[in-house]
């Protein structure tokens, strides 16, 4: 059962949540964090019940390619021939085994009762021999024993438990030494990170709410709890969004092309948030022509340049091509009266070109940048998907671009540190226009009255990194027309 109350209380409310959570994101292509927010809040979980479920769901979901290997060794089956259920249960008992701190008893008993429960007792025999099998060995001890024979990427595949074409892509972008902690901050759980929409609501209401301070930007706030327990967030006056992605869409909505000309050298980089209010205008740049958010779903930065924008008198147009993804705009926007939301397609745009002073493409892309938030999606995503990506982030770089009047900066965004997606992407569009001028990353974020990110630079552009910055890695490039 996926979904709703199971038909009589189960014996055990965490676990139970938590296999059902699990079971409809491997047969159903759930999203773990939706699931796992619509059932615990279904069955009222308390909060200890609530946060021990939480952590089996993610930590399953995120180590899911290796327990598999693990489970695949010590039951000497191939697991394509079990049923979803008994995997899920499988990977839940190695996950409390290898990864938490419960006792081995305890582990491999609370997961034969829930196999009972949901399965039927002829199954409680395979659970409970496999899973004993499992306990004979940490979880370091079975990675070292599994990479016996790979090579050194293979294991540090395995070890890590990513699928190899992502250490792959890391491992291009990163040097060596650096490539494993790069893939173990992405099994460490991002903290929750809200941000203030500008004009709405102040820092300071928060950090009197209990929040903590954000480390860069200057809208940002720790929470630790659910978002919705504050008012400002119930009201659309803040929202959840990782500080890496309010900085780069800070750093459009705020740059000032006057003060860029009086930066003469890279600024050097420098910890901590700049001003809390958004940059008023020198008078000597006109900004208040419209802005566009040309893939504006789910909506964070387009709520945060929203408020820049009103803050200089201009208009935000927020562009979605998906017409549930529009509707999570309009929610996270509606406490503004400066936005229009429209369901288009970016790469056919019915605009005029040469319109928009400001304009995002926040591209879709793999999400390699944000894996420690959506724990499920290293196992469904493959390296053939990029054959897609590409192309649509190339024509929607390029549809943005032209949407730019003489003058206009356009960010270009994935949540990605892929070459293909990122830098590949912005020189390949590059090199078939001409009057387009990459404005350096840490002139943009200086001018904007941000820091500049120690370690972030890759040529021009901007790459964030959660081992660098405890940031999603996120990119940026931003190029002026005319």
């Amino acid at each position: 059962m996926a979904g709703g109350r199971p038909s009589k209380p189960p014996r055990d409310p965490a676990r139970r949540a938590a296999f059902d959570a699990l079971l409809a994101v491997e047969t159903e292509g759930a999203y773990a964090n939706l699931i796992m927010n619509r059932l615990f809040a279904e069955r009222a979980l308390d909060q200890r019940d609530a946060a021990f479920a939480t952590e089996l769901v993610a930590g399953t979901s995120r180590l899911a390619g290796t327990y598999d290997l693990i489970l695949a060794s010590a039951s000497g089956r191939d697991l394509d021939r079990l049923d979803r259920p008994v995997l899920v249960l499988l990977r839940l008992g190695a996950h409390q085994l290898l990864s938490m701190r419960v006792p081995r008893h305890a582990a491999v008993g609370t997961t034969v009762e829930l196999a009972r429960e949901v399965a039927g007792p002829k199954i409680t025999g395979l659970v409970n021999a496999v899973l004993r099998k499992v306990a004979v060995d940490t979880y370091a001890g079975w990675t070292n024993w599994l990479g016996r024979d790979l090579s050194p990427r293979e294991a540090l595949a395995v070890r890590t438990a990513h699928p190899p074409w992502i250490v792959d892509a890391y491992a291009e972008v990163l040097d060596e030494d650096e490539l494993e902690p790069a893939l173990l901050a992405n099994n460490d759980p991002a903290a929750v990170t809200l941000a203030v929409r500008p004009g709405l609501a102040d820092l300071s209401e928060l950090l009197d709410a209990g929040a903590g301070p954000g480390r860069w930007s200057p809208f940002a706030a720790t929470w630790h709890g659910s978002p919705s327990d504050l008012a400002a967030v119930r009201q659309g006056r803040a929202g959840v969004q990782d500080e890496g992605s309010q900085l780069v869409a800070a750093a459009l909505g705020q740059w000032s092309p006057t003060r860029t000309e009086l930066v003469e050298t890279r600024p050097e980089p420098v910890e901590g948030p700049g001003p809390i209010l958004p940059r008023p205008s020198t008078g000597s740049e006109d900004v208040s022509g419209p802005w566009l958010d040309l893939c504006a779903g789910p909506g964070g930065k387009s709520a945060l340049l929203a408020g820049l924008a009103k803050a200089v008198g201009a208009r935000l147009l927020a562009v979605e091509l998906s017409r549930h993804r529009a509707d999570l705009v309009r929610s996270a926007v509606r406490a503004f009266d400066s936005v229009d939301v429209i369901v288009a397609d970016g790469t056919t745009p019915p605009w005029p070109n040469g319109r928009f002073e400001r304009v995002l493409a926040d591209v879709p892309c793999t999400g390699l940048g944000s894996l420690r938030r959506r724990p499920e999606s290293r196992w469904r995503r493959d390296p053939a998907a990029l054959d897609q990506l590409v192309p649509l982030q190339r024509a929607l770089l390029g549809s943005a671009l032209d949407a730019a009047r003489p003058g206009g900066l356009v960010g270009y965004v994935t949540c990605s540190p892929h070459r293909r997606e990122t830098v590949e992407v912005v020189e390949a569009v590059l090199a078939q226009r001409r009057g387009v001028t990459v404005v350096d990353a840490a002139t943009v974020l200086s001018g904007a009255g941000l820091p500049v990110l120690p370690d972030s630079a890759v040529g021009p552009y901007l790459q964030l990194w959660p081992h660098r910055h405890q940031t999603d890695a996120m990119f940026a490039a931003y190029l002026r027309v005319g």
